[in-house]
């Protein structure tokens, strides 16, 4: 969908089924560059919740070789992913929200 499109309810109900289909929250990500963890960077998945470790890793590789150690894109990849948790279904309810407004007022 081109940026410019006004999101639809089809969309916002897609959106909602990822959202629902997903680990519960929160994500927390781990990241080599910021914290030193000793390995790998990973987002750690409902770390209060959990009753083993459950944690999410993603490979990044460049011009067809995997980027090894601490790597600043990776690490805001991952940050951006596990905000997505908690950010998503804000936004979606936001969205919700205004076009109940707009609608309220005959826009």
């Amino acid at each position: 969908m081109p940026m410019n499109e006004s999101l639809t309810e089809a969309d916002l109900d897609a959106m909602e089924r990822r959202i629902s289909g997903a680990t519960p929250g929160p994500w927390v990500p781990l990241l080599e560059t910021r914290s030193a963890t000793g390995g790998g960077s990973f987002i750690q998945v409902a770390p209060d919740a959990a009753e083993q470790d459950d944690e999410i890793y993603l490979r990044r590789f460049t011009g067809g070789r995997e980027v090894l150690g601490p790597d600043r894109q990776a690490d805001a990849d991952l940050d951006f992913v596990a905000s997505a948790r908690e950010d998503m279904p804000r936004l979606v309810a936001e969205v919700r929200r205004l076009k109940a407004a707009l609608l309220a007022k005959g826009v």
